[in-house]
């Protein structure tokens, strides 16, 4: 993966905070003209850089107001469990990200749900779906801080 330039690192900064931004405002912002900045996104996307435009939802107005962080102990680390169980939560749209961890817990699932009944047909899915050596569930009381933005540094160098 080649070096991003201090205005790569501009461009990715501002769509990461609005991607409807139309391009003469990004263009504007980070000191280019309109078809040399176009040309650096398509190249920061082809690079997989830049993975994907999306809008972000609230997730109290959708009807998803519990958030649950599930930590997984698996039972065993074959080839096999890992398979199984990567296909279990792939059919399981409640879950938000998967990551495979380092240290006590083997995975940690982020979870949306509307409520605690909701949660219950969730484990239940899911426990049924792949055996698990052990769940430990965290329900989140309160979001303080939320961003889908990395930390780019945009300072010159």
């Amino acid at each position: 993966m080649p070096d991003l330039d201090l205005i790569d690192r501009k461009i990715v900064a501002e769509l990461m905070r609005d991607a409807t931004l139309p391009i003469a405002q990004i263009a504007d912002r980070v000191g280019l003209s309109q078809t040399p900045c176009w040309k650096r996104i398509q190249k920061l996307e082809a690079a997989g850089v830049l993975t994907g435009r999306v809008a972000l939802a609230d997730p109290e107005k959708l009807g998803f107001g519990t958030l649950v962080f599930v930590e997984i102990e698996a039972p065993n680390h074959s080839v096999q469990w890992r398979e199984e169980f990567a296909t279990a939560v792939a059919q399981l749209p409640q879950i938000m990200e998967v990551h495979r961890m380092a240290g006590r817990m083997d995975y940690l699932l982020r979870v949306a749900v509307p409520d605690m009944a909701a949660f219950d047909l969730f484990y239940k899915r899911l426990t049924d779906a792949v055996p698990i050596k052990n769940v430990t569930s965290h329900f989140a009381m309160e979001r303080i801080r939320f961003t889908t933005a990395y930390p780019v540094d945009t300072r010159n160098r």
